[in-house]
């Protein structure tokens, strides 16, 4: 019975840490029509910063709430794979008001991988994030905004989410939801290992 129970607890606490912030609890508007998932739609529409290995014929579009604990945990699961692949982020405003000001933050840095590590290092702790400022300029909100339309007429219900085209299989993929190193290189085609 205490195994069952322990098994139960695991499953639940690496469900909890690979699932994706919902925007269910978000006021929105009615939800646009579903368009397919396709990896130049993503390229050529949304604004976000870019990580990783910058000459990779492979890329990896993350949506996240700058809010959402799930989309710091597969930021911190991207990481090791920075030399293999190019990563871009692409900040969404569904949680709060600290999305759009932190994401507009993010876009507008001059070194977008150490922000966005101290931030999510922040919200992982419990500390909420980078601090933003209020102001955000009108162009930035405005991409944020596009970026967050994009997001919804894709259908997707929760942050983080992916497209990606996979390096083995050529198939474009749309994936909600945290993942580990592993499952994210699989996700992707590539090998896990440095």
């Amino acid at each position: 019975m205490t195994l069952n129970r322990s098994l139960l607890a695991a499953i639940t606490i690496t469900a909890a840490l690979l699932g994706g912030c919902s925007k269910q609890d978000a006021a929105e508007p009615a939800k646009p029509a579903r368009q397919e998932v396709s990896v130049q739609t993503v390229a050529a529409q949304a604004k976000g910063f870019t990580v990783g290995a910058m000459m990779s014929a492979h890329t990896v579009y993350v949506f996240f709430d700058p809010q959402c604990p799930h989309c710091g945990h597969l930021w911190q699961a991207s990481i090791p794979l920075h030399k293999k692949v190019k990563f871009q982020w692409i900040p969404v405003a569904w949680i709060n008001a600290s999305s759009l000001t932190q994401g507009a933050a993010l876009l507008g840095s001059a070194d977008p991988l150490a922000l966005m590590t101290e931030h999510e290092a922040s919200l992982l702790g419990g500390r909420g994030g980078i601090a933003a400022s209020a102001s955000v300029p009108a162009e930035v909100e405005q991409s944020i905004k596009a970026n967050t339309k994009l997001l919804n007429s894709l259908g997707a219900e929760s942050v983080p989410f992916l497209v990606v085209k996979n390096a083995r299989t050529g198939e474009t993929l749309g994936r909600e939801g945290a993942l580990t190193t592993q499952a994210l290189a699989e996700l992707i085609g590539v090998d896990a290992t440095p």
